[in-house]
This record gives structure tokens, C-alpha cells and sequence, in this order.
């Protein structure tokens, strides 16, 4: 059994699915691949279920019943992995804008000494590909705001392409995690600074979607804006709850 899984939550992905799972299959590093989709209209679901046969025992399919965000998705598919035991967990877009090799890269600092390893594309300068000027500039502006807020000092903490040792996420109170949208990533790299973990980021280039329609809306960005400052707050209030 290997001791890494890939968690890739998914909704209509149908364009991407096959791909991105056969690119981390073939890998020299055994890795598996946990599939959360939330009962997509296009049947990624069932693309996914139609290769279980030929990846039996590497390929896992867990399907919600609706579209449910994707903090949700990872937390169920965090508490699935811890479950059956792996020691690395992984999480990954469907659409490669995370280069699947880049996974090993991630490996080997948690190999190596870290905790959480964050796939980061501010580390070094801005590593982003296709993006329009202004989504650039209202990321890498995130970014500076979360530093600000937080204390952390992640120079991507709304990454999410990320390596968790299995300690750190048994370490924190899934249950209690607040954000579903990419607000979920800050949370969950900043409840691992809390706790000191060890994290450290690994340099990547950040493609944006080729196939496919991006999840992001204005919600998700108010909740970015708005949530981190609420979250820094309770931490203050909530240290032995948090």
C-alpha cells in the first residue's frame, strides 16, 4: 500500500478527470488517488468509476450528494484518508493548473523535515501562467493581507496544492474548520501555524485552466477578505479551541 494519497475534489471535471489521474499514475513514486465529487451534472463520477477497474486498489471514489464547497470536500476526503491510514495527504486541482510532477517535490520536503509542505507561487517572484492581470494582482494582494493579518509567514497561504503529514491534520479539530470556499486553505495552513507545525514552501508555476470553468466567484473572494480578519480574531479569544 502506498503511504500518500492525492485528494482531487471535483465538479464537472469531466474534461480533465482521465488525464489528470492517468498523469499521476504515471509517476515513479506510487502515489493514490482519492476522487470527492459532488455528484457532477457532466458524470465525471462516472468517468471516475469507469477506471477504478484498471487502477483497482489506487483509484477511490467518494461522491456527496450535491455541490457542497470545497473546504467540505477536502475535510471529508482528510477524514477518509486518516481512516485507511496514509502518511502523506495531498491536495490537487483537477484542472492541472498544479503540475502533477510537482508532487514529488512536495514528498520530499515533508520527507525531509517539514510538516506541511505549500506548492507556492509567490516564493520565488510570481509564478503564474495565463492569468489576467488583475486576477494576479487580487491573489499576490490576498496574499500581503494574509501575511499582515495572520503573522504567518507564508508567502502563498491561498495555496492550494499542499502535502499534509497525517499528524498535522489529527492534530486539528476538523470538525470546527469554518470556511468552505478558498478561504479554507488560509484557515487550514493557519490553524497549522498555530499549533507550530513546521511549513515550508516549495517554488511551483501555477497554469491556469486550459479545459473547463473556473469555481471562482465574488462570494468566494468576500470571504477571503472579510473571513481572515474574523479568524484572526477568534484565534485571540479561542486559543485552546482553535
Amino acid at each position: 500500500m502506498s503511504s500518500s494519497i492525492v485528494i482531487i475534489p471535483t465538479y464537472n471535471e469531466i474534461e480533465n478527470i482521465e488525464a489528470i489521474i492517468r498523469a499521476v499514475f504515471d509517476l515513479q513514486k506510487e502515489f493514490h488517488v482519492l476522487i470527492v465529487d459532488d455528484n457532477s451534472p457532466d458524470k465525471t463520477g462516472d468517468c471516475v468509476r469507469g477506471l477504478q477497474e484498471e487502477f483497482k486498489g489506487r483509484l477511490f471514489l467518494e461522491t456527496r450528494l450535491e455541490k457542497s464547497g470545497l473546504g467540505t470536500a477536502y475535510i471529508h476526503g482528510f477524514k477518509w484518508a486518516i481512516a485507511k491510514g496514509y502518511d502523506y495527504i495531498f491536495e490537487m486541482d483537477a484542472d492541472f493548473s498544479h503540475t502533477p510532477s510537482d508532487l514529488l517535490r512536495l514528498l520530499k520536503a515533508c520527507e525531509n523535515g517539514a510538516d506541511l509542505a505549500v506548492g507556492s507561487r509567490y516564493k520565488k517572484g510570481v509564478n503564474v501562467v495565463n492569468w489576467p492581470l488583475h486576477r494576479v494582482l487580487l491573489s499576490y494582494g490576498a496574499s500581503i493581507y494574509v501575511k499582515l493579518i495572520t503573522g504567518m509567514r507564508v508567502d502563498d497561504p491561498t495555496a492550494g496544492f499542499v502535502c499534509y503529514k497525517r499528524k498535522v491534520l489529527e492534530a486539528i479539530d476538523l470538525d470546527s474548520v469554518r470556511f468552505v470556499g478558498y478561504a479554507f486553505q488560509i484557515e487550514m495552513k493557519f490553524r497549522a501555524h498555530l499549533k507550530h507545525f513546521k511549513i515550508e514552501e516549495v517554488s511551483i508555476i501555477f497554469r491556469d485552466r486550459v479545459l473547463g470553468k473556473s469555481k471562482m466567484s465574488s462570494s468566494i473572494i468576500s470571504e477571503a477578505i472579510w473571513g481572515v480578519f474574523v479568524m484572526k480574531i477568534r484565534s485571540l479569544f479561542l486559543k485552546n479551541k482553535f
